[in-house]
């Protein structure tokens, strides 16, 4: 039995994080010409920039040029990240759209070697940041857990801990008499698998039936596509990815842990199994291969080479019309 959403919702991250996982060098025109293409796919949802020390991450030091540069097109949301009170200043005085993340990680470790946080820590901070976007009138959070598959750290992180980075942060709202928008579950060392994926999800869904879940999977392992088909057999029905699969977490432990799904693929299984993202599967093709081109080496996407199958159903309807 499956519960599959009629339509699902893609939040595109291929310039921000896939170009923050390259050296750095892309030209700004560059990075500008991926967004322009991916807002001509269908896309609603792209993310284009991360505000961080240009001394950790040189490839997002034009952050700001990059949103003076976009044609902007209406009806597409163009975002950013940011991880601190500096970063969420120089993303509101941008054009870019401002969603509100708040984050936790399930595993402590993780949360310590990347971002030197205690979980008590980063829920004070990230509660703080709550008040700034209280202030800049924003809306309900999403709430993204970090590791929530598992942690190059610490191995298989239980279900209970993932249960519990959520609480923490379900709780840290309710004291502001708050509530968050949906729990956003990222893979980010791509250790999940699709049984798993139900189990974290179904656990999730049990203790908060009225949140929606979304998932940010990596492909590192190759079974990024399949944990996106349990997700939508179980009814998710919004999705991060990254256009041909550019991309990833450089601060992961392991430059191996890059790749996300990508945004084709993901389009693709969605149209195969009958649910609408809005998304024109061979312009998101052709856009993987203008990715692969400004980065300069092949990117692991494996529709933007094989292509979909649109050709050979064109050919056989023929064949049976004739």
């Amino acid at each position: 039995m499956t519960d599959l959403p009629e339509r699902v919702e893609i939040i595109e991250e291929g310039p921000r994080e896939g170009f923050q996982s390259e050296p750095p060098g892309i030209a700004t025109r560059d990075k500008i010409r991926l967004i322009e293409a991916l807002a001509e796919t269908g896309l609603r949802h792209i993310t284009c920039a991360s505000f961080v020390s240009p001394k950790l991450l040189p490839q997002m030091a034009d952050a700001e040029r990059i949103a003076e540069g976009i044609d902007q097109k209406l009806g597409v949301e163009y975002g950013a990240l940011w991880l601190n009170d500096s970063g969420f200043r120089r993303a509101q005085a941008t054009s870019f759209t401002l969603r509100p993340v708040l984050f936790a990680s399930a595993s402590d470790t993780f949360l310590l070697k990347n971002n030197n946080r205690t979980p008590d820590r980063s829920l004070a901070e990230q509660m703080a940041m709550r008040g700034l976007y209280d202030e800049a009138g924003l809306g309900r959070s999403p709430l993204y857990i970090f590791t929530a598959f598992g942690c190059n750290y610490e191995g298989s992180v239980p279900v209970d801990k993932v249960l519990a980075a959520v609480e923490r942060l379900i709780s840290g709202l309710a004291d502001l008499g708050q509530k968050p928008s949906e729990i956003c579950l990222c893979d980010t060392i791509g250790a999940a698998n699709p049984t798993l994926v139900r189990r974290v999800i179904g656990a999730a869904r049990d203790r908060w039936p009225d949140l929606p879940i979304a998932l940010h999977l990596h492909d590192t392992r190759g079974l990024g596509i399949a944990n996106a088909a349990a997700g939508l057999d179980l009814g998710v029905s919004r999705f991060d990815s990254s256009i041909g699969g550019l991309g990833g977490c450089p601060f992961a432990g392991n430059r191996a842990a890059a790749g996300n799904i990508a945004t084709e693929e993901l389009v693709f299984l969605c149209e195969e199994m009958g649910v609408d993202t809005g998304v024109d599967l061979e312009q998101a093709i052709s856009v993987a291969t203008l990715a692969e081109q400004i980065v300069g080496h092949p990117l692991p996407g494996r529709i933007m080479k094989a292509g979909s199958l649109k050709r050979f159903r064109a050919r056989a309807t023929a064949e049976v019309a004739q």
